[in-house]
């Protein structure tokens, strides 16, 4: 897609991973980012990943769950051997990831940072998360989110 490039689709391009970018005209008047991608693009809300970034102790640290979950924090903290997490604060986010709230991708951050997905994104063949930039969405294999990132994989999606 002509003009969308982001360190996220940078990324995906530099390491000839495979997957499909998918636009569509973000609202801002819409409540959250994720349900939006998910009805804008007529997929299942479940195949939705958002990412999240906490504080784990004193580590910023990312969090990749489905958009019709929410973020387990004690879970999150066991999954990076801490003892406790809570969210870090929009500002703090944006400057460790190099992205604006709302599309925050998992990839390419300006920081390296731990990265923990919730274990359902094995249940799909192909997921979606940001692709860096509100409005665009990256399609991919949950194996190739997973080798990209460095993350663990690990129950921490909450109800």
């Amino acid at each position: 897609m002509a003009g969308q490039a982001t360190p996220a689709t940078a990324l995906l391009a530099e390491r000839g991973v495979p997957h499909r970018l998918h636009g569509y005209k973000h609202d801002p008047r819409h409540g959250s980012y994720g349900a939006e991608a998910a009805e804008a693009l007529g997929i299942e809300p479940a195949r939705v990943f958002k990412t999240l970034v906490a504080r784990v102790d004193d580590a910023m640290t990312v969090a990749v769950v489905p958009v019709t979950r929410q973020l387990d924090l004690k879970a999150l903290a066991a999954a990076v051997k801490g003892k406790r997490a809570a969210m870090a604060d929009v500002g703090a986010a944006e400057r460790a990831t190099g992205y604006v709230a709302g599309g925050i991708s998992p990839l390419a951050h300006r920081t390296r940072l731990p990265l923990v997905i919730d274990i359902s994104v094995s249940r799909f063949d192909t997921v979606f998360c940001s692709a860096g930039r509100r409005g665009l969405e990256v399609e991919l294999a949950p194996a190739d989110l997973v080798g990209l990132t460095g993350a663990v994989v690990a129950p921490i999606a909450g109800r």
